[in-house]
């Protein structure tokens, strides 16, 4: 097995609390916080990434753009902040992962459609496998599809891409055993 990291995208305030929070956000936050603590206690680093916006809205600093209170950290996190859908692009995620010596990607997060979708893939042009918490990433869903519909689609969407070389993965977060190897 190789060595993982845990990559939690955009569990911030602003999309998990108050009327536009994601579909089931408290018990997402919840299964994302238990990985957390699994992936400390195998000694996995664990990667925050945060979307910066501009305007107030998930600008840094902001209440918005803050973890919200039931995701833990520890002082041995990393923490990444990006300004587009893609946690790559113009941000040192590459190279703290390199770094890390990490070689498997394990993600979850907010919105699947938008930034771990977007992730996930960018992941695997770099070469890592990903293992995608299928039941620990969600979304607001849309006029067409709803939250649950859109997660779903996902988890298939992204397990059956082989173009890259490195594949996704799908597991549930509680079932999900991480290796610092």
């Amino acid at each position: 097995m190789s060595r993982q990291a845990l990559m939690v995208i955009d569990v911030q305030r602003a999309l998990c609390e108050g009327p536009e929070a994601a579909f089931e956000a408290d018990v997402v936050i919840a299964r994302i916080d238990a990985l957390a603590a699994r992936a400390r206690a195998a000694g996995c680093p664990v990667i925050f990434v945060q979307h910066e916006g501009t305007n107030g809205y998930l600008e840094r600093g902001t209440e918005g753009w803050a973890l919200p209170p039931a995701l833990h950290t520890s002082g041995d996190d990393h923490f990444v902040g990006k300004t587009t859908p893609d946690a790559f692009n113009r941000t040192p995620l590459a190279d703290l992962l390199a770094t890390l010596q990490v070689q498997e990607l394990v993600v979850c997060g907010m919105h699947t459609e938008f930034c771990v979708d977007t992730t996930v893939r960018r992941a695997l042009a770099h070469g890592f496998p990903v293992l995608l918490a299928g039941d620990a990433h969600t979304s607001n869903g849309n006029e067409h599809l709803s939250a649950a519909q859109v997660i779903a689609h996902h988890n298939v969407t992204l397990s059956n891409v082989t173009s890259f070389g490195p594949r996704v993965r799908i597991g549930r977060a509680d079932t999900i055993v991480f290796s610092a190897a």
